[in-house]
């Protein structure tokens, strides 16, 4: 290997006293199972030198796992257990980038050019108390039949930690004997009383992450819309979350002006997470109540998923489930174990259910005594 290829890899090493001849097999099975320019081992006297820059990590494990049986050696799970032992590295693709994982374009001075540009400035002159209360007994774990503006009026303010909520997009879909094809002005004054009522209960620091999908056949940018009304109340934009759903509804050709600049019509294969922080970025918590893993967490702040849409919708009877992955996902990344999540529109439950697989309270309302059956048996099991 020449220098320079040295030079672009982590290099660790792993003492050793001697290497056999199944040793040196297994080294060269492990140097033609990888490109130079993603792992090679090389034999350093009385150590093994292994130089890591890119790793599909789950590879590895399969071929160190093969090794260490057909050649009765131990020195590839030894191998694999010091690169596995590197705690800072980028997952991109499936893969470790071991180097140059954060070689974004740094900003000098960055902490005083945010001073100067003012940091999340519309959000600066809220009125919101930094003091935290407790929800009733009565509302903890529990799913709740009735319009989520009436129900969250029952509760005290900042006392949720976290709200995840897909509420209906007006697409004119069957939700049985609810309404989904309103005015757009009624839908958005509507929504929009229960939002405030969302952003009362939300604790200082808590977040607010909302699924939605823009009508684009009535040209209305509900992830927009949604949006400006938290900036108005002085909420924290924290981002935007891409869920990818792979061309599920990207099935046809000739949608709008065929072949034309006429009015050519945008099909979408994502529909998108808005996630806003009342009064503060940080959210307090205990780390020991912080279950998301390492790899989880660098995988997951990358801002597009790419998880598939629910398939049991049928099962259920509701034409618009989120995934559960999704929700598990949302709830690891945006809150504690033992934290309160709130769904204000929560259907069958999906939300509910992935709280209470994951050690978190929950409270889901909705207007449906069908749903909301469907929701109590869901979490029964």
């Amino acid at each position: 290997m020449n220098e320079q290829v040295h030079q672009t890899h982590r290099s660790l090493s792993l003492s050793v006293t001697a290497v056999s001849e199944a040793d040196h097999a297994c080294i060269d099975q492990l140097n033609s199972s990888f490109s130079d320019q993603e792992l090679f081992v090389k034999i350093q006297q009385d150590r093994i030198g292994i130089f890591v820059r890119i790793v599909d990590y789950t590879k590895l494990h399969i071929l160190v796992n093969k090794l260490s049986i057909d050649y009765q050696s131990s020195l590839p799970v030894r191998i694999f257990e010091v690169i596995d032992a590197v705690k800072t590295y980028g997952i991109r693709y499936g893969k470790r980038y071991y180097v140059n994982y954060a070689g974004e374009r740094k900003v000098k001075g960055r902490s005083i050019k945010e001073l100067r540009r003012g940091k999340h400035y519309y959000a600066n002159d809220h009125n919101y108390d930094n003091t935290n209360n407790q929800p009733p007994a009565t509302m903890v774990n529990k799913i709740i039949v009735g319009d989520a503006q009436q129900v969250l009026q029952q509760l005290p303010d900042n006392c949720v930690d976290l709200i995840f909520t897909s509420p209906p997009y007006n697409f004119g879909l069957d939700y049985g004997t609810n309404a989904d094809d309103q005015c757009w002005d009624d839908y958005f004054a509507k929504l929009f009383a229960i939002f405030n009522e969302c952003i009362r209960v939300v604790k200082w620091g808590g977040r607010i992450a909302v699924n939605v999908q823009p009508l684009f056949s009535d040209y209305i940018p509900s992830h927009h819309l949604i949006s400006s009304f938290f900036i108005e109340r002085r909420l924290i934009w924290r981002g935007e979350l891409l869920w990818e759903k792979n061309n599920y509804n990207c099935k046809y050709t000739t949608w709008g002006s065929w072949k034309s600049p006429s009015s050519p019509y945008l099909k979408y294969t994502w529909e998108f997470i808005e996630i806003f922080a009342k009064g503060s970025l940080k959210h307090k918590g205990n780390s020991a109540d912080a279950d998301i893993t390492a790899d989880e967490f660098k995988s997951w702040v990358n801002a597009k998923w790419s998880i598939a849409p629910e398939w049991n919708m049928k099962r259920y009877q509701h034409p618009a489930m989120f995934p559960e992955e999704l929700a598990r996902r949302v709830l690891k990344l945006f809150s504690f174990s033992g934290s309160l999540v709130l769904d204000p529109f929560v259907g069958v439950g999906t939300t509910a259910v992935v709280a209470k697989q994951l050690n978190r309270r929950y409270l889901g309302i909705d207007i449906s005594p069908d749903y909301c059956q469907t929701a109590i048996e869901r979490l029964a099991l």
